[in-house]
């Protein structure tokens, strides 16, 4: 289930786009999922009436408004439970889900899936939510030094990663992050050898230091040190697997 190189796939990239950024009460309005298996990619998107009013601050991002949604989207228990059972039945085969910034996508998730009274993800594979892939992570703790900022399409810029559509729309961020990670794996080799579960406990062991790191910063800031050491909300094993 776990053999080394996953990176020809089968992979499957996630992302949303939502009302805001705050995981425990937004609310998600387009989401996508990319199967990537060898040079096969199948986009699948979902477009969904989220039951509230979509700030102008989101929609001037990801170009959604509250109208446009209401007339033309799904009702969110029905987008939310095909979405999950897609999730489910790939991490139950023991296949990476990818995000960038996972953390934020997989807890409005499962944050929107407990609201409409529906099982979790987790619930559904019976584990932890892994395994779980996010460039994001690795580049923090791969290039740690590098300056400058770590958003998608800078991460891009810096792997060489060409454009395939529309920044802040779901599914063209789902394409550039598998893009990502692909370049990742042939700058860094030693990921691609890597085991899943290893690899999966070495993102939360990493993000938990960057976050402790990046406390320590906002204290001497004089700011609120309140960056989650948690990564995935998940417990961060102790043992150094990687």
């Amino acid at each position: 289930m776990n053999a080394p190189d996953w990176t020809s796939g089968p992979l499957l990239g996630f992302d949303t786009e939502t009302t805001g950024v705050a995981t425990d009460t937004d609310r998600i309005v387009t989401a996508a999922i990319v199967m990537r298996s060898g040079s096969q990619t199948t986009v699948r998107t979902w477009l969904i009436d989220p039951g509230v009013p979509i700030p102008v601050e989101a929609s001037n991002i990801h170009g959604v408004t509250t109208e446009h949604a209401r007339e033309f989207g799904q009702q969110p228990a029905v987008a939310l439970e095909e979405i999950a059972q897609v999730i489910a039945s790939h991490l139950a085969s023991g296949h990476p889900l990818v995000a960038f910034n996972a953390t934020f996508d997989v807890s409005i998730l499962e944050a929107e899936l407990s609201r409409y009274g529906l099982p979790t993800v987790e619930s559904r594979i019976a584990r932890t939510f892994s395994p779980v892939i996010d460039p994001l992570v690795l580049d923090r703790a791969l290039d740690r030094y590098r300056k400058g900022k770590r958003k998608l399409i800078d991460l891009c810029e810096i792997y060489g990663v060409e454009e395939t559509g529309t920044f802040h729309t779901a599914d063209a961020d789902v394409i550039a992050t598998l893009d990502l990670l692909a370049k990742m794996a042939q700058r860094y080799p030693e990921l691609a050898a890597r085991e899943l579960d290893v690899l999966h406990t070495y993102q939360a062991q990493a993000h938990k230091s960057w976050a402790e790191n990046f406390n320590a910063f906002l204290s001497r800031q004089g700011r609120p040190a309140d960056v989650s050491t948690q990564w995935l909300g998940q417990e961060v094993p102790t043992e150094t697997l990687f």
